[in-house]
């Protein structure tokens, strides 16, 4: 029990006896804040149970509804850490009356802040009720220990959150042949925190919860609030920010930078948003006036880019099936004033696409729920209770029906009669939610008049060689870009062969065939830049067509007649 009694004993009497002082503008802050956690926890695990987030823990925290953002941030995920240990206790100690289990988010927050936190500014009813019973809970803690055989919190915690992780850890530590393990705990963590671990910066649990801190910070700037110029200059004035080299209206900023509370963020006239994630609608490229649908919008940040590349002209679908989701929805729409956004609380599958409210729809953006699996270091999924399963059989049947969703919806989305350009990405680094999808569709795609274009030429990443055209597909990488996306692009070839040569080509939406007639007059400058943003388009049957007029295969079939 020592070791749980290291604080001050000032402290710890002021902990016991809160009733005895008048509490001060921080215990106030630090009651507000562990309530604003509890609400923020209760979404949090209600959404890891039903595998359906109303968004990831970070977007959660940082909703314009919390206040202190910084400090139900750190509570969040430092009751995620040691949830596990925390539930463990309370049905050891078996301390909770009917009434506090019905608020089991805050006491999850308020037992971690007694055995782990900060016990001495506990105000509040809820940390009246556990402070009586700290005995008990430290108590029980101590017997968990001992049942484990731990010697500390911290070897506890990595043991309850990764067991085969920590088993191959231990075993690693006790062999002789102590290099063939190491190898063998690389491969098996697949975690860059390894490298620190190794450098002596942080023990086995740090380096099994640490995030990767080298992603740059990226923002994009939504222009139906600021022009790029002057998000360069304000955001400029305390760092150093450039815009990044392929993404429209998107800048950078070095890593760790924390705008959360930055008025620009704050009134919405930029975003902190992903490079990958910006690139799916600045693929799909739509045009002022056009009419988009977007098929599963929220949380939102997609679908009020969209509104910005329109340059708020047209209109924007934003089609959303669950009301909790279409709340966030809406929120993200009015912070951004995007007002050519129409919220749809509809399931995209049940859309008709002959109905006239969606025949003048040109443009779809399909991203569709999936596992996540290229995000999850950046939304904190590893604190998730379902991150440690480790059942497998579950997570490939997960797998399993989001491919048949996603299957259903991109056939879907191609049936709208008037679509000229349709994009389907993911947060996944899966195969058989990227590119199996796409080699499922493909044929009816190609049976509708779509092909696949390349989004983002100049991107050196590209899909899997498992389906014809997969130089087509686009892919970031975890490791590389800090983000696992996938983006397919489709194209309807009827519209590329009568609307595009009549259309005045821009820096934006600049095609091959506009590049070709265009060669002579442009600078090699702009001509880099054009680059950057035009499709390169995909058709099977393009290239039998060239092989079969070339002169030599002509003259090799007059042979074979003869």
């Amino acid at each position: 029990m020592s070791r749980f009694k290291n604080r001050p004993a000032a402290t710890t009497a002021a902990a016991e006896k809160p009733e005895n002082r008048r509490p001060t503008s921080a215990d106030r802050s630090a009651y507000f804040a562990r309530r604003e956690a509890a609400k923020v926890l209760r979404a949090v695990l209600q959404g890891d149970a039903k595998r359906r987030a109303v968004g990831s823990i970070k977007s959660l925290v940082y909703s314009p509804s919390v206040r202190n953002k910084r400090g139900t941030f750190a509570l969040v995920c430092e009751t995620l850490k040691y949830l596990s240990i925390i539930k463990e206790v309370l049905g050891s100690a078996n301390v909770l009356n009917s009434k506090w289990k019905r608020q089991g988010e805050l006491i999850y927050i308020v037992t971690y802040d007694i055995l782990f936190g900060q016990a001495a500014s506990l105000v509040g009813d809820a940390e009246k009720f556990l402070l009586q019973r700290k005995d008990a809970l430290q108590s029980a803690l101590a017997q968990l220990l001992v049942r484990k055989g731990m010697k500390d919190i911290k070897d506890l915690t990595a043991c309850q959150k990764f067991p085969g992780l920590y088993a191959q850890y231990t075993l690693m530590m006790k062999e002789t042949n102590f290099v063939w393990h190491l190898e063998e705990f690389i491969r098996f963590s697949c975690r860059t925190a390894v490298l620190r671990f190794l450098r002596g910066h942080c023990d086995v649990g740090c380096l099994i919860s640490i995030v990767d801190i080298s992603k740059p910070r990226y923002v994009r700037v939504n222009t139906l609030k600021l022009d790029l110029k002057s998000a360069l200059q304000e955001l400029g004035k305390q760092n150093k920010v450039h815009e990044d080299d392929m993404v429209p209206d998107l800048l950078v900023l070095p890593p760790g930078v924390d705008l959360h509370n930055h008025p620009l963020v704050l009134n919405g006239s930029v975003f902190m948003q992903g490079k990958a994630s910006s690139m799916a609608a600045a693929a799909l490229q739509p045009e002022p006036g056009w009419e988009v649908l977007d098929a599963c919008a929220a949380p939102g940040n997609k679908t009020v880019h969209l509104a910005a590349l329109t340059h708020g002209k047209g209109k924007i679908l934003a089609c959303e099936l669950h009301k909790e989701r279409v709340q966030r929805l809406k929120e993200t729409i009015t912070l951004a004033g995007a007002a050519n956004v129409e919220v749809l609380n509809e399931d995209f599958l049940n859309l008709n696409p002959k109905h006239t409210s969606y025949s003048k729809v040109r443009a779809i953006l399909l991203d569709p729920s999936c596992s996540g699996s290229g995000t999850s270091a950046v939304r904190l999924d590893h604190l998730l209770p379902s991150h440690g399963a480790g059942n497998d059989d579950a997570g490939i049947n997960r797998l399993i029906k989001l491919q048949a969703f996603q299957k259903k919806a991109l056939a879907h989305a191609l049936s709208f009669p008037a679509v000229e350009r349709l994009v389907y990405s993911t947060c996944s680094v899966h195969q058989i939610e990227n590119e199996d999808v796409i080699k499922s569709v493909l044929p009816l795609a190609l049976s509708l008049g779509f092909q696949l274009a390349t989004p983002f030429p100049l991107w050196a990443r590209r899909g899997l060689p498992v389906v014809e055209g997969s130089e087509h597909l686009l892919r970031t990488d975890p490791a590389e870009d800090k983000e696992g996306f996938f983006i397919a692009l489709f194209v309807r070839k009827s519209t590329i062969a009568e609307n595009r040569p009549e259309r005045r080509p821009s820096t934006t939406t600049t095609t091959s065939e506009a590049l070709c007639s265009e060669k002579s007059s442009i600078s090699f400058v702009k001509k880099k830049q054009r680059d950057k943003y035009k499709l390169h388009l995909y058709c099977p049957s393009a290239k039998l067509s060239r092989m079969w007029l070339h002169p030599r295969y002509v003259a090799r079939r007059r042979a074979t007649r003869m």
